[in-house]
């Protein structure tokens, strides 16, 4: 439970309110690389922290991120040309580049003064993971862009899939971190199996547990924390457990336990107070075959112009029950909701567009959930009071460093202390 005054404090983004000025500290996702991949291509509207922009890519290959509407009357960006390294409003012709300089005002005089006073509001841009980045807090607070935690090496091989969803940010992030829910949510996909390890196949997330109600342990980080979801393997549960480690990577990144396929994150941009742009990631190095795009997307049946329409919206909404299948139900299916996120956004969604916390009963599986509100709520009263914003302070722990990952181990061994390959005791080193 959660009191009313702290989850308005946790949830809204716009404006001055405390939390969004505390992710302006951070470069946050902004779209997909390939919405803007065409050079002099259609510019993309996004929304993030409630403010209006627009992103495009010139006739150099350079991206732009500016406020969407155009400084002389206020019309759309987006319906401009994309041209001769610039942006041209449709309605007088007034023409900005990526920095946000006029560069031409066809319907003013030749020579007047008023190019030189007027700039268009731009925001600094990077490109990594097969994302757009962007960075909206005060210039002289920009930390260094690093690539983010899913895509650690220039030679990770990373597949995406974009949701726009109608849901504040918080509760689309306690989905992410909330590893009880997949026992039940996602248990015709996460499927339990007589295996050594988690393995993927073209239908199934595989599992060597039937153990649906594991014990919860959290470990705070400088950039967030990590915990572990500890359950009965159905191998020898009497003296091994196996542990999935999730990482929390404040403030718009979880890395979810991986499979011997990929590796696994999500990552959102908040849009607005009530809406959020969800990413779910596949990737991996050298270590792992990995999965394409375009299958990515259809196993977790999120591809555009099929699942999804051309702005990345789902065609599985609440006013058509996500398309749930009760037949389906009948044979088996346990949602009837097809794809794994389709399914998390049913349950985001129908908790409204802020959920209320103050009126929730949670419970031992919500230790993950609890901590997250507690650490975020916490963070952002010092962040307030003068603090830097959390995961910018030093010691830094540089993302490329920080993983998941999923064990079967013997009772005896303490899950802090191990990681996959060193990287997960490698972060917390780093931390302490």
């Amino acid at each position: 439970m959660l009191t009313v005054e702290d989850n308005e404090l946790l949830c809204r983004v716009e404006g001055d309110a405390p939390m969004g000025q505390l992710m302006r500290r951070h470069w946050a996702p902004l779209c997909l690389s390939e919405e803007v991949a065409e050079r002099d291509g259609k510019p993309v509207r996004a929304r993030l922290f409630g403010e209006d922009l627009v992103v495009f890519r010139d006739s150099d290959g350079r991206l732009g991120v500016l406020d969407e509407y155009c400084p002389h009357r206020r019309v759309s960006l987006a319906l401009g040309r994309n041209e001769n390294c610039g942006l041209r409003c449709l309605y007088h012709g007034w023409k900005m580049d990526v920095e946000g300089n006029v560069l031409e005002m066809v319907s003013e005089p030749e020579g007047g003064a008023l190019r030189e006073k007027i700039k268009q509001k731009a925001y600094p841009v990077r490109e990594a993971g097969g994302m757009v980045w962007t960075y909206m807090g005060p210039p002289e607070a920009m930390p260094e862009f690093e690539p983010p935690a899913f895509a650690p090496t220039p030679g990770a091989h990373v597949s995406l899939l974009k949701i726009h969803v109608n849901a504040n940010w918080a509760q689309v992030l306690e989905g992410q971190i909330d590893s009880a829910h997949s026992s039940s949510l996602h248990s015709s996909v996460m499927v339990p199996a007589s295996v050594d390890a988690a393995k993927a196949t073209e239908t199934s997330w595989l599992r060597p547990s039937v153990d649906k109600a594991p014990r919860f342990q959290v470990e705070r980080t400088s950039y967030g924390f990590r915990y572990a979801a500890i359950r009965k393997p159905i191998a020898n549960p009497d003296t091994q457990d196996y542990v999935r480690v999730t990482v929390y990577v404040a403030p718009f990144t979880a890395l979810i336990p991986p499979n011997d396929i990929h590796n696994v994150a999500t990552l959102l941009g908040p849009s607005d107070d009530t809406h959020t742009a969800f990413y779910f990631i596949a990737w991996n190095d050298a270590s792992k075959p990995g999965i394409e795009q375009e299958a990515w997307r259809k196993f977790n049946t999120a591809q555009v112009g099929i699942d999804l329409d051309s702005d990345y919206r789902n065609l599985r909404r609440r006013d058509n029950d996500y398309l749930q299948d009760r037949n389906a139900m009948k044979l088996g299916d346990f949602t009837g909701i097809r794809g794994i996120p389709n399914q998390d956004v049913a349950m985001w969604e129908t908790m409204g567009p802020i959920a209320d916390r103050s009126r929730e009963r949670v419970g031992s599986s919500d230790i993950a959930v609890v901590a997250f509100r507690r650490i975020m709520v916490e963070a952002v009263r010092q962040f307030m009071a003068g603090a830097p914003a959390i995961g910018t302070a030093d010691p830094k722990v540089p993302h490329a460093t920080i993983s998941s990952y999923e064990r079967i181990v013997p009772k005896a061994v303490d899950w802090r202390n191990i990681g996959d390959g060193s990287q997960g005791a490698a972060s917390m080193e780093a931390a302490e």
